[in-house]
């Protein structure tokens, strides 16, 4: 009898402690940046000052690499289930745009699996995957811009948001992204949650996102900063897929300056209300990170202040990048590194070694993988993405044999998307034709889906603004590089492989 009691105080006791040694993890999550608005990244603007970021980047590990999708939706939905759009069943565009919806029995978002598993989940911010934004299923505690479910309100990106308050609607005014801030901030101190329970934050800021507007107290802070143009900003562009040429979003103006054309982000873009030179559009974006960085110096303040900083997984990324000029965009969507590329800086004092760079491609569905890694859980489905745990230990000399698969599949989803290449063989989304892209090493590899579109290869070392196309120059690279990529479409299951072009 006695024995029986202390095997069960032992049980007990070691399952206090392991709760007790449970992470949090605050997924801090912005809109539409390019990894050149961040300092600490090669490539930044050589006047750029986000001094928070760059410190966290001291703190822990920053990848030069990160892939986690091409735009908006899909990138968050991949996020919350661990797939890749072309696993993801149920999701689909309907309604008023940015209308959408799923399933939550087949599209099974995973905080889901954290709450159950006894941690406190969270979310502040937008929210762009499904008017069902999950509160009380996926979500203990949420504060949620829901732009699916209000698109009346879906230009609201820095004030007059309608917001979902733990389920109750009401419009808040004030500049959105020091609001999300103060929230989390809140949340960290410990309101809207359980003290005793571990907790998953995931932070998503609206910032930089078109119109881009920055805080009054930023306007104009970068008001002289020199402003290169991008090299292929205007065409011609050799190698190239002639898509490029109905993506043109920069014409020639006086003496040559660019100025924005008609095409580019369409939502929030106010070009046709007055004419912006490419120099200011590039410091506006700049100007709009400044809040930003302000707000991660705060919430990393706070996790100080509150002891929690060493016990706390921080991840900081954005959904996708953006291209600033580079080959003539003003978008995301396409699968060069201007538009897709995403800052990622992953930190926890005591367990990520500091100040670290790693240049291993990596991918949002390696990030799921590695929250569930990281905080000892074992996933609840076979998920496209690997634990970045080596990397976390080692992140220059880790034995990482694996490649970065991402794609562009547009507005759709799952077996949709098998379906309708079994059916026409391509498909085009903003004028740009699906793809999927693999990248491993310095090499990246692209198959485009549209009709004479050729197939295209970059050496990222020696051209980091993919300039020129490689595909004919070497068959070796050639063939190695669809054999990757092949493998990579049948780890994530694919079943369309077949009608591929």
């Amino acid at each position: 009898m006695i024995r029986n009691l202390l095997l069960l105080v032992a049980v007990l006791s070691g399952a206090i402690v392991s709760a007790a040694d449970r992470p949090n993890v605050l997924f801090i999550f912005t809109d539409d940046q390019s990894f050149k608005t961040v300092g600490c990244f090669p490539g930044s603007y050589p006047w750029v000052k986000t001094p928070n970021i760059d410190a966290l980047a001291r703190s822990g590990v920053r990848f030069d690499a990160a892939y986690l999708g091409a735009w908006c939706m899909p990138s968050r939905a991949t996020l919350l289930t661990g797939h890749l759009p072309h696993g993801i069943e149920s999701m689909r565009m309907e309604g008023t745009y940015p209308g959408s919806t799923y399933d939550p029995q087949q599209a099974r978002f995973w905080p889901k699996i954290f709450r159950e598993r006894g941690y406190h989940t969270a979310q502040i911010g937008k929210w762009h995957t499904g008017t069902d934004a999950g509160f009380g299923r996926d979500w203990d505690h949420q504060i949620v811009w829901n732009r699916p479910k209000h698109p009346e309100n879906a230009g609201a990106y820095y004030d007059n948001q309608l917001l979902a308050v733990n389920g109750e609607e009401k419009t808040v005014k004030g500049y959105s992204t020091d609001n999300y801030t103060r929230w989390a901030c809140d949340y960290i101190k410990g309101e809207q949650r359980d003290p005793q329970k571990p907790w998953y934050l995931w932070l998503c800021y609206g910032g930089v996102h078109g119109p881009s507007h920055p805080a009054k107290r930023h306007l104009g802070a970068y008001r002289d900063a020199p402003v290169p143009v991008p090299a292929d900003i205007f065409p011609p562009r050799v190698g190239k897929p002639k898509y490029l040429d109905l993506t043109q979003a920069w014409s020639a103006g006086p003496n040559g300056i660019p100025l924005m054309g008609k095409n580019g982000e369409k939502f929030g873009d106010e070009s046709g209300k007055s004419t912006k030179t490419y120099a200011d559009f590039v410091r506006q974006v700049n100007e709009c990170v400044l809040s930003l960085d302000e707000g991660i110096g705060q919430v990393l303040a706070t996790l100080k202040e509150t002891g929690q900083l060493e016990n706390t997984l921080v991840v900081f990324t954005a959904d996708q990048g953006f291209s600033m000029g580079e080959h003539g965009f003003r978008t995301k969507l396409a699968p060069y590194d201007a538009n897709v590329r995403s800052p990622l800086i992953i930190s926890r004092p005591g367990h990520v070694p500091q100040g670290r760079v790693c240049q291993q491609a990596v991918t949002s569905q390696d990030l799921v993988a590695t929250f569930f890694g990281h905080c000892r859980l074992d996933l609840p489905w076979r998920m496209h993405g690997r634990d970045l745990t080596p990397l976390l230990r080692d992140p220059e000399h880790a034995d990482w044999p694996h490649a970065a698969l991402f794609e562009h599949t547009g507005h759709h989803f799952g077996s949709d998307v098998a379906k309708l290449l079994a059916e026409h063989g391509d498909a085009t989304h903003s004028n740009v034709p699906w793809w999927f892209a693999v990248r491993q090493g310095r090499f990246k590899y692209i198959r485009n889906l549209a009709e004479d579109m050729p197939e295209e290869i970059y050496d990222l070392q020696a051209d980091p603004e993919e300039l020129k196309n490689l595909v004919g120059s070497d068959a070796a690279l050639l063939k190695r590089l669809r054999e990757v990529f092949m493998a990579e479409m049948k780890h994530s299951g694919a079943t369309f492989i077949e009608h591929l072009r």
